[in-house]
Formats: C-alpha cells, sequence, structure tokens
C-alpha cells in the first residue's frame, strides 16, 4: 500500500487526507452521508495508484545530438524520439532530460499524452563557454493519471555523450604550408608507408638533404636526383602540450594553460589540414588512439586537464622516436635546464618549432600595461636562447598576443619550401 501511494500528487494526497477527516467526522457524528463522502475520497486516489500502478506503460527514447562536438560558444541541438510502444495510451506526461549544471537548467516538456503508437519528437539547445565532456541524460519520465491525483516515474538509462573542444583559431600558411609537408605524390608515398620505399629517384628541389642525393641516377640523368621516400618523413607532426600546474598562471578561461591548449588544437588542426599525421604528447606522456589525428587531438585537448609534474622528462620521451618529423612545443614556464633537456631530444634533421609563453603576464587579469607585458615577457628568453642556439624555430608569447599573430612571429624555416621566409 506504501508503494501505491508513494506515487501520489498533491491533489491525490489532498484528496486522501480530506477523506480521511469526512469519514472521521461522519462517524463522530452518525452522518452517514458524510462517511460516504469521505469514502470516495479515500476510494478514488487509492483507485487512481492501483490502477496506474499496474498500467503497463512502455516508452522508448532516442537522443541525438547535432554536431556531437562544438567550440566554446556554439550551439548544438539535442533531438529527443519519445515513442509508445504499449497497448494503451499514456496520460498526462512531464518528460524532463539530465544536463550538467554548467550546460544550463534541466529542459522540461509537458505533453498531454501519447496515443498508442504514437510518436514526439521534442528539441532543446545545448551550449558552452568552457571546454569538456559532458554526459546528456537519463530522460526521466513522470505520467499522471486524468484525475491529477497520480505520477508515475519512469527513467531510461541511454545517456549521450556531448564534447566542446577548445577554440581553434585559423593559422597562416606561410609558416608549414602543403609544399613542404609534401603535397600530391608525397602523400601518396606516406600512405605507402607499410611496404617497402620507393626508391624511384625524382628531380632535386631546395630544401632536399643532401644524404638523399641518389648519385647513381644523379650521373645518369645530368642532374641531382633525390630518394622520393625522403618525402615520406615530412608527413608527420608531433605536438607537445606542457600541461604542469607549476607551469602555467591565470584561472579559468583566461588563464594560460587555456591559451596552450587552444594553441595545440588550433597548430594541430592546420597541420592535419595541411596534410601532416600528427601525434599529441603532454609532459605525461604519449596520447595514444586508433582515430585519425583530429579527433584524437580534439578529444584529448576537450578534456585535458593540469597535471602535478614538475618537469617534461614524460613528454620529451616521445620526441626521441620521430625522425624527421616536425616538433611543436607550447610550453609554460621553461627553466633554462628543462630547455636544454627540450633541446636535446630533438633528433638531427627534425624541425622544430616552439611556442614559449611568458606566464606573468596571465597573472593579472585586469589591468595589462603594454609595456607591463612586453617587459615581463623576457622571462622567456633565457630558454628561447637555448632552444634557438639547438636549431629551433621560437616565438615568446604575452597574455596581449593573440595566437595567430604569435604564430606569425615564428621564423620561417630557411631552405624549406613553402617555409622560407
Amino acid at each position: 500500500m506504501r508503494s501505491l501511494l508513494a506515487g501520489l500528487t498533491t491533489r491525490g494526497t489532498s484528496f486522501l487526507a480530506a477523506g480521511l477527516a469526512a469519514a472521521i467526522a461522519g462517524l463522530v457524528l452518525g452522518e452517514r452521508s458524510l462517511l460516504s463522502v469521505g469514502a470516495l475520497l479515500i476510494l478514488l486516489p487509492v483507485l487512481a495508484a492501483t490502477t496506474a500502478g499496474r498500467a503497463r506503460y512502455r516508452l522508448s527514447c532516442v537522443r541525438s545530438i547535432s554536431p556531437p562536438r562544438v567550440p566554446p560558444g556554439h550551439t548544438a541541438r539535442v533531438m529527443l524520439r519519445l515513442e509508445n510502444v504499449s497497448r494503451f495510451p499514456s496520460g498526462l506526461m512531464l518528460a524532463e532530460d539530465s544536463v550538467p549544471f554548467a550546460l544550463g537548467t534541466r529542459p522540461r516538456y509537458v505533453l498531454d499524452g501519447i496515443e498508442r503508437g504514437g510518436v514526439r519528437v521534442l528539441s532543446y539547445p545545448l551550449r558552452s563557454d568552457l571546454r569538456g565532456k559532458f554526459e546528456i541524460g537519463p530522460v526521466e519520465i513522470r505520467i499522471a493519471d486524468a484525475f491529477g491525483l497520480v505520477e508515475l516515474g519512469r527513467s531510461f538509462s541511454a545517456r549521450s555523450s556531448f564534447m566542446v573542444t577548445p577554440k581553434v583559431v585559423p593559422l597562416d600558411r606561410s609558416v608549414a604550408s602543403g609544399s613542404w609537408v609534401g603535397e600530391g605524390d608525397g602523400r601518396t608515398r606516406a600512405a605507402a608507408a607499410a611496404g617497402e620505399d620507393d626508391v624511384i629517384p625524382r628531380a632535386y628541389r631546395e630544401g632536399d638533404e643532401l644524404r638523399r642525393v641518389h648519385w647513381r641516377s644523379t650521373a645518369r640523368y645530368g642532374e641531382l636526383m633525390v630518394r622520393r621516400e625522403e618525402q615520406r618523413w615530412k608527413n608527420r607532426a608531433m605536438i607537445l602540450l606542457d600541461t604542469r600546474r607549476c607551469a602555467h598562471a591565470g584561472s579559468g578561461a583566461s588563464s594560460s594553460f587555456e591559451f596552450a591548449v587552444s594553441a595545440a588544437a588550433s597548430i594541430g588542426l592546420h597541420l592535419a589540414r595541411e596534410g601532416l599525421s600528427g601525434q599529441l604528447s603532454t609532459d605525461e606522456g604519449l596520447v595514444a588512439s586508433p582515430a585519425r589525428f583530429e579527433d584524437v587531438l580534439l578529444d584529448s585537448l576537450s578534456v585535458v586537464r593540469q597535471s602535478r609534474n614538475r618537469d617534461l622528462s614524460g613528454g620529451t620521451g616521445p620526441l626521441r622516436t620521430i625522425e624527421g618529423g616536425l616538433i611543436v612545443v607550447i610550453a609554460g614556464r621553461l627553466s633554462v635546464p628543462e630547455a636544454r633537456q627540450l633541446a636535446a631530444a630533438r633528433r638531427d634533421g627534425c624541425p622544430a618549432i616552439a611556442l614559449l609563453l611568458a606566464v606573468s603576464t596571465w597573472t593579472d587579469t585586469e589591468a595589462r600595461d603594454t609595456s607591463e607585458l612586453t617587459s615581463k615577457s623576457g622571462e622567456t628568453g633565457a630558454a628561447a636562447a637555448v632552444l634557438q642556439s639547438a636549431g629551433w624555430r621560437v616565438a615568446s608569447v604575452d597574455a596581449s598576443t593573440p595566437l595567430a599573430v604569435a604564430w606569425q612571429r615564428l621564423p620561417r624555416f630557411a631552405g624549406v619550401p613553402g617555409l622560407a621566409g
């Protein structure tokens, strides 16, 4: 009995209380009519609860999110398809989808009921200004009887993932263009990496290493010829993101860490669209996944958090495994010993780019004087000098510098087609 009455609404509870009061008054006063009224008021919610409890409402729910992955500040739309697959029409229905607090209030819908075999389609927007992976669902349903005396609760188990990616900034192609990564036949050879090297020579191009010259073909054709497999390594990239908590400053979306995450996403997508196959690494190690690079990059950076590591040793290890490909490092506070460790991890022949953040400029979120920021950006000078002496292309970035501007400040790769400035 207690379980049946647990679903009583405020109206149902009021009917029951009024019925009990009328029945007691009828017994005390000897008024049979009052007793009958009381019995009717008690019986009505009890019968409603019993009937509702025995009714076999069977509903199906399908949720879809389009698109399932959006940048911060963009809106996705959720579609809920409710279908009554039972033999009985449902009563008044309240549908509520579970949404994380960061995405706003829970969407609620009141439906007059769904007929047998009927379908209702509901929709609502999702929007977040913060990156992250959010779980949407489950849908909770409350069905009321015709008199509004009883509500039955139902909950679906299905949940959906909604991804808010880091902010992605368009970058200039002149810093790393498709002509450098090997357009056309270079990409075809990269796809055939599992087979034997294609040793058919081609004409020498500016930027080709002399150790790749095919001397026999050079003598035959009367001009410098190089082995074609030389292009394959140019289609690879390794991105190292410094996630150390001690290496960043600021809070929320305006912190140096969020700038670094956005930079990693922007550069990674830029390189992928230029034809590079890439890998993402942090100070905690390589991020491995069988999915394509763009998906791994966005999904990983959407949920990445600051680590408690004190050094970059976990991230410099994977740099030693890449042969000839591009290395991109986005670093926070970087000491001279750490810069030396980073420089030593680069293998010969690997072009390398580093964005060094002047982290102290992210500590003042109110008044940011340009001259003060310029002087503070000198904190990256010592580390930049170490990397530059090791052949790295380095740009120092402060809180007032947009990523696209910092990217353009990177020195061009002299002698490399598409990168020469």
